[in-house]
């Protein structure tokens, strides 16, 4: 016979062995490059979280812009501060190492109304500071409004300013609490709670 016929088990095409190492060499390229790019991929944007930070290059400025007490709710031990609304905030930064500066020299008595006149840890053992540009939200319903919490009931208080918009409007936030021996202060750019996990948009931590 002339014609060669197939030999018995010969196999056509790709042999297994090596589709075999060209699926390892795949899976491999997909870890090395893939899985640590999304590593290095934030989950998240720069507000809204707790651990959200101010960015490197945001550093406070120099200029200490001008404010105005417009609120102070002795009960609550809130204060509510007006800053002209072209504030930056690098500035709105500046003016709350300001506030913690003079906190910490105890001159900031002479800047703001004491919260706690009598308390022995001094005259802002507990205070909440909230720093506005907008005029219509710098005053005591909005002070209420934030520290009455984000689970407030809003049909107890229909007259006062809405949690969810007070928080949005604050560009500032410091929270003194010395009786907190493990955070005694926050500085925050926007406005969170970490007891309720809530955080405005523009949240940022300062200090």
């Amino acid at each position: 016979m002339s014609e060669e016929e197939p030999t018995e088990g010969r196999r056509v095409g790709v042999h297994p062995i090596l589709v075999v190492f060209g699926v390892i060499f795949g899976l491999w390229l997909f870890i090395t490059l893939i899985i640590p790019k999304s590593k290095n991929t934030p989950t998240h944007g720069p507000g809204g979280s707790p651990n959200a930070q101010i960015p490197p290059g945001m550093m406070p400025s120099d200029f200490v812009p001008s404010f105005t007490v417009t609120g102070h709710v002795v009960g609550m031990n809130a204060i509510t501060i007006l800053v002209p609304p072209a504030t930056t905030d690098s500035q709105v930064i500046a003016l709350l190492q300001s506030f913690q500066q003079a906190r910490r020299n105890h001159s900031l008595e002479g800047l703001l109304p004491a919260t706690t006149p009598e308390d022995k840890l001094g005259p802002f053992a507990i205070a909440d500071i909230y720093i506005f540009s907008e005029e219509h939200y710098a005053g005591q319903e909005s002070a209420k409004a934030l520290s009455r919490g984000a689970h407030a009931p809003g049909e107890f208080y229909p007259s006062s300013i809405p949690y969810e918009v007070a928080m949005e409007k604050v560009r500032g936030h410091y929270a003194i609490d010395l009786y907190n021996k493990t955070k005694p202060e926050q500085g925050s750019i926007g406005f969170g709670e970490d007891e309720t996990g809530v955080y405005s948009k523009q949240y940022q931590r300062v200090f």
